[in-house]
């Protein structure tokens, strides 16, 4: 579908963005103000468009740069997704100005596309940074692309990313982010929000602006080393920030197969290494990920 402009609202309750006077809706002229690069100012975003509802923000950026309609930099939000995507197809839903929702287009210029593989852990390392600035919040990154909060002493589930080819030089990601949902909205037991976790702030305004100048700074210091994982510091920090690694773990890979084994280390592919009980170390380069805890401890999936 043709995502909607923020002044494409109707006026019933659903799409009406003074619905739900703790979530207002995001000022998109002030965003495109402090965000979007112009003759005077340099930067990676080009554009900032925030749209009242769609079905993925991801499909349509997607869709967008294959008809030449997207820039590099082009940066695009929706205040509500019904069918919004994560891995292995999942589907990501929250209620209208609940979250940031939105996707962005990047292009790895002088990056070798064997490295390309980076880019949603750097979008990890960039979000979370941008949330520990932000909101006051320490998130924490489950491996590939899920980002943890902290609700009540349990490991919540409180983002995730999801990264997509979009033609030959293109990347596209996708991040979503609870940030006001309230316990009694949580699609599911190991989810959680930012306000849930104690947010300093739940602006979603300025979270969004922390996040997208993070991600610009990370990318393009990525970018300025053509992709190296270990010169531009993404390696290291991603693995300081990792919830993931030194558990004990299941890969779930595709197939039907499965791994069990303590997370070791991550290697310059970007892949979790196990260390199985056979004395294996063993490289997952894609596979759904289990922290497995010890019995009558509290844990998440």
């Amino acid at each position: 579908m043709t995502p909607r402009d923020d002044s494409d609202a109707n006026s019933d309750a659903h799409s009406n963005p003074w619905s739900d006077l703790d979530r207002p809706p995001l000022n998109a002229v002030a965003l495109r103000r402090a965000l979007v690069r112009d003759g005077g100012r340099a930067g990676l975003w080009s554009d900032v468009r925030v749209v009242a509802r769609t079905g993925s923000t991801n499909s349509d950026l997607v869709a967008l740069a294959a008809d030449g309609r997207a820039a590099e930099g082009a940066v695009l939000i929706a205040e509500e997704q019904h069918a919004g995507r994560g891995r292995l197809d999942r589907r990501w839903t929250a209620p209208a100005r609940s979250g940031l929702f939105f996707s962005v287009l990047l292009k790895p210029t002088g990056v070798p596309v064997e490295r390309w593989g980076w880019l949603p852990l750097l979008a990890g390392v960039a979000t979370a940074t941008g949330l520990s600035r932000s909101a006051g919040v320490d998130t924490a990154l489950k491996w590939p692309n899920d980002l943890l909060v902290t609700v009540d002493g349990v490991e919540r589930k409180v983002g995730g990313i999801l990264a997509e080819r979009a033609g030959a030089d293109a990347v596209v990601v996708g991040i979503g982010i609870n940030v006001t949902l309230r316990a009694d909205e949580l699609p599911v037991p190991g989810a959680g929000s930012l306000a849930l976790a104690g947010a300093a702030t739940t602006d979603r305004d300025t979270i969004l602006r922390t996040v997208l100048r993070s991600l610009e700074q990370w990318f393009e210091k990525w970018r300025s080393v053509g992709g190296d994982p270990a010169a531009s510091g993404l390696q290291d920090t991603y693995a300081a920030g990792c919830a993931t690694l030194g558990r004990e773990v299941r890969a779930e890979l595709p197939g039907d197969r499965s791994i069990a084994g303590e997370a070791v280390a991550l290697d310059g592919d970007g892949r979790l290494v196990l260390a199985t009980a056979e004395g294996v170390q063993q490289p997952v380069g894609a596979g759904d990920i289990v922290h497995l805890r010890p019995a009558g401890s509290p844990g998440d999936e």
